[in-house]
Order: C-alpha cells, then structure tokens, then sequence
C-alpha cells in the first residue's frame, strides 16, 4: 500500500495538534502551579544476587517536575517526573568507576502524610555504565531499571528525604552473556 503525499501532510498535521495541544489540556488541569526541584543525594548500595560482593557509594543530582509538565496527558496531582544523575565507585571487591542516567516516576502517598513526613513510591528505568562486568555478563554498559519507598521530611522550603530502592542492571539481552547484578540501595538527600 502506498501513501499519497497528501496522506502524508494530513498525517503529520494531525499528529502536531495532537502533541502540540495536549500538553495546554493538561496545563489546564493544574489546581496549583507544582515548582520544578533539584536536590543531591548520597546512596550506597550492596548487591545481592549473583553475589553480595560488590558494595558502592554514588553521588547523585535529581531535577524533579511536575509530571503534567513533562507528559502530554492528564495525571494525578501528586504524580512527579523525576531524572537522577550519579556518579561514583564500588568500594568493593575493587574501586571501579559507575555512572548512571535515569527516569523515575514519584508518587506521593498523599494518604499516608503528615507536617512532618510525606512518604512516597518511586520507579524508573535508565542507562548504568560500571567499570566491573560479573562473570557471564556480556556489558559494561546496561540498563538500569529500579522501584522503592522513600520518606520526604520538610524543612521550610527545603525537604530532605530518605530511600530504600531494589536495582538490577542487565543488558536486557543485547548481548548473548546476560548475568544480571541486583542491589539493594539506601539514598539520603536534600531537595533545594
């Protein structure tokens, strides 16, 4: 089947008012203007499957948005959108160098808050590079998916927050040697 260039203009016009005007309807639903955060944050972390060998220390960077903001379709209110940013090292067996990228997505259990704790949900996917390869695992650099609990203590405009995340990263099979790593990660931080 072939497409007319007229097929091909109407298809494009449609799908640039369809991402163009989807993003002012979400707006629209907004009660309240959410701001855009950014905090830092230390984590350490300790696998547990193939081995409990490898510990690690990472510095990271979050930017937090309000997930309206990002995505073109309507969302609950306490829905954010969150990249995280880290670099470090394991600390053993050897030091080796680790850096990811990810994307999260953070739910506040609204139900569950108080003045002086809001606790949340959180998931996300990104990429990891480590300077280490288990054995049997055919990439340094792999995906990163990763789920925990975490705990938001306000401080006036501030808030320092705490996690505990379950991450795994494998190669999702894009090399035949797939030995995945999963950890068990604690994070602290604050959000500015």
């Amino acid at each position: 089947m072939q497409f007319k260039p007229i097929s091909i203009v109407v298809l494009m016009v449609f799908l640039a008012v369809l991402l163009f005007t989807q993003p002012l309807r979400a707006e629209d639903q907004n009660e309240k203007e959410v701001p855009t955060r950014f905090g830092f944050g230390l984590s350490y972390g300790q696998s547990f499957h193939p081995d409990s060998k490898i510990g690690f220390i990472l510095a990271n960077y979050l930017v937090m948005f309000d997930y309206d903001k990002i995505w073109p379709h309507s969302a609950p209110e306490n829905l954010r959108f969150k990249l995280e940013f880290s670099l470090g090292s394991t600390t053993t067996p050897d030091n080796w160098p680790m850096g990811s990228a990810v994307m999260m997505a953070l739910y506040y259990l609204d139900f569950l808050d108080s003045e002086v704790v809001i606790p949340y949900i959180e998931g996300g996917v990104g990429l990891i590079y480590t300077g280490f390869r288990v054995e049997g695992q055919g990439s340094r650099l792999n995906f990163n998916p990763k789920a925990g609990i975490g705990l938001e203590f306000p401080v006036g405009k501030e808030s320092l927050f705490t996690s505990l995340r379950w991450e795994h990263l494998s190669n999702a099979y894009l090399n035949g040697d797939n030995t995945s790593v999963d950890s068990v990660v604690f994070m602290f931080g604050a959000y500015f």
